[in-house]
């Protein structure tokens, strides 16, 4: 009996020591450092790409990936929670932000070792979201504000090259070249151009700090004043009109000859409002001519508001003699208005 017991105690030890050598072999595959063989997307797992853009969801092709615990893009680290691994492949999502506009390489680690993989994860096209100050003389210097600005290739006024000054993701400065009166604004990156929503500068202005010669005021139910200094857009006047009667107005009125709209294509200015005109609406129309304005309605207030309207959507008149804005909410409001013209 002792015997038969000892013989299956051994057949029990010798059984456990095969399949730990099999077990063993297993892991001796999975212990080895990780190795990274090509990304592909989520959509065409088996498509290996030679780049993908920043925010993207992937997926890491390779080896010895189960233990993968950290995913690294050019020194900026994954979420852990976006992050999930088998022993062929990581799935993560790339950070939003990465040091480089394109060469981001990626960098495994697992409880066995790291693996680097030299990858291009190209920054978004880049977004211009404002400039400042919206126009300004020749040599002058314009912040422009936005996103994925790095690599930043050129910033042009429409054709025109400027001299950019110094760049960031964020940020660019440039100086506003000899020439330009009004232009879009474009800037180039590796990963695509955009043009400003807004265009920099004026073809003809109507007021900046004063009333362009052969224009005067002819407010009507309101108190207007072209001398305010406080908020101020730029330079040392805004123009104040305080309405004492709903559907009271700031108008300015041209002298003969009127003026001629040829080349013109928009009415640009820009606007500040105080709380209580949140919601209201304003109609803004040349020559007298209520009927084909444009009616706009005040949603940010305490804050400067640069607009631009088609001239299309103001009866597209060939020649102008007043410009009005009037107050159209039938309420009491006060508003400040700042470089108004036309581009």
């Amino acid at each position: 009996m002792r015997k038969i017991f000892q013989f299956s105690i051994g057949c029990i030890l010798l059984l456990a020591a095969s399949c730990k050598k099999d077990g063993g072999g297993n892991n001796t595959n999975l212990q080895l450092p990780p190795v990274i063989s090509s990304v592909t997307d989520l959509e065409n797992r088996s498509l290996a790409l030679s780049a993908v853009n920043y925010g993207d969801w992937i997926i890491i092709k390779g080896k010895y990936l189960a233990t993968s615990y950290k995913v690294d893009f050019n020194g900026v680290v994954a979420a852990d929670s976006l992050l999930y691994a088998d022993d062929t492949s990581v799935t993560v999502k790339i950070p939003s932000v990465l040091p480089d506009p394109a060469d981001n390489p990626i960098t495994v680690t697992t409880q066995y070792g790291t693996a680097t993989y030299n990858f291009k994860i190209l920054q978004p096209a880049p977004i211009i979201t404002s400039f400042d100050p919206m126009t300004g003389s020749a040599g002058d210097t314009v912040t422009i504000t936005g996103n994925h600005f790095g690599g930043v290739q050129s910033v042009k006024f429409e054709t025109v090259n400027a001299i950019i000054v110094s760049s960031t993701k964020t940020e660019i400065k440039v100086k506003v070249p000899a020439g330009v009166s009004s232009a879009y604004i474009y800037v180039t990156t590796g990963s695509g151009t955009v043009k400003s929503g807004l265009a920099y500068g004026y073809k003809y202005l109507i007021f900046a700090d004063a009333l362009t010669a052969t224009w005067s005021n002819t407010s009507f139910s309101a108190a207007t004043t072209l001398t305010n200094t406080d908020p101020v857009r730029r330079g040392s006047y805004s123009s104040k009109t305080k309405f004492n009667v709903g559907f009271g107005a700031f108008r300015v009125t041209k002298s003969t000859p009127a003026l001629s709209m040829t080349g013109n294509t928009k009415l640009k200015f820009s606007l500040y409002a105080g709380a209580n005109s949140l919601n209201k609406k304003i109609k803004i129309y040349f020559n007298g001519a209520s009927a084909s304005g444009y009616t706009y309605t005040i949603t940010q207030v305490g804050k400067w508001i640069d607009l631009e309207i088609p001239l299309t959507n103001m009866g597209n008149p060939a020649t102008i003699t007043s410009l009005t804005i009037q107050e159209f909410s039938g309420v009491l409001q006060e508003i400040y208005l700042d470089d108004i013209g036309l581009i």
